[in-house]
């Protein structure tokens, strides 16, 4: 077999990472004199990194971030410094989710809310955990679609699964009069079984108004907060001080 055959016979063996660098490593072993079973080694050890890296790529895809460049490196925590961040990093562990706990992040447009709740995302995301990344309005129209087309058992059964549900922006977008209902249902499927992470510009009291039924609401915050880390996200605004609406939610 020469190296075309045996490069075309790893990707069939779906072997991609080590046929990728086969020729690169078997020019290395020569040139080093490799023992045979160093060079086995090193051409296992490119496959795992090669699968591990398609794995981040397919979650991180499969997450559905608005943003795919917020992390905690690119995030100015000194613009409010009274922000907590030790419940930030801590959370950035995904230490949360091995307890079943929740997150609620809370503060004015711009203060880092989307921002923190992605980056927290991607670092979940390398801790081994799947994440669903949805804007509050989109998550609600997600689900009428799925009730009219007869799919909302089965998408229902993925929100309540996936280890980590980000629901974002909560109040940015007028939402539907079945809005306090769906919430509550998702968050009590969630509830001590999965975390949630969600982020609002509207102080918990505005909830019951916003979302038109205050029983519902306080059931959801009951259960949100039981296990919940709160974070207070402003006052501060990034764009205010900015001038560019696209520096952080």
């Amino acid at each position: 077999m020469n190296l075309i055959e045996l490069n075309g016979a790893l990707r069939q063996l779906r072997l991609s990472g080590i046929a990728g660098v086969l020729e690169t490593r078997l020019l290395q072993a020569q040139s080093e004199a490799m023992a045979p079973i160093d060079l086995i080694s090193i051409l296992v050890s490119d496959e795992l990194s090669c699968r591990s890296q398609r794995l981040l790529e397919r979650r991180r895809k499969q997450a559905r971030f608005r943003d795919a460049n917020k992390t905690l490196d690119n995030f100015d925590f000194q613009f409010n410094p009274k922000m907590n961040r030790a419940l930030v990093f801590d959370m950035a562990t995904a230490a949360f989710i091995g307890r079943r706990e929740d997150g609620l992040f809370i503060g004015p447009p711009g203060s880092g809310k989307s921002h923190l709740a992605q980056a927290i995302g991607h670092a979940v995301i390398l801790q081994g955990y799947r994440v669903l990344y949805r804007e509050a309005h989109a998550l609600l129209e997600d689900l009428a679609d799925a009730t009219l087309d007869g799919t909302r058992k089965e998408h229902m059964e993925l929100l309540s699964a996936v280890p980590l549900l980000i629901i974002d922006d909560l109040g940015m977008r007028k939402l539907p009069l079945t809005a306090a209902e769906e919430l509550l249902e998702i968050i009590m499927r969630r509830y001590e079984r999965a975390s949630t992470l969600l982020t609002s510009n509207r102080p918990v009291e505005d909830w019951g108004k916003l979302l038109g039924d205050s029983a519902a609401v306080t059931a959801m915050l009951d259960r949100l907060l039981h296990h919940g880390h709160v974070l207070k996200c402003g006052p501060r605004s990034w764009r205010t001080k900015s001038g560019n609406r696209g520096e952080a939610q």
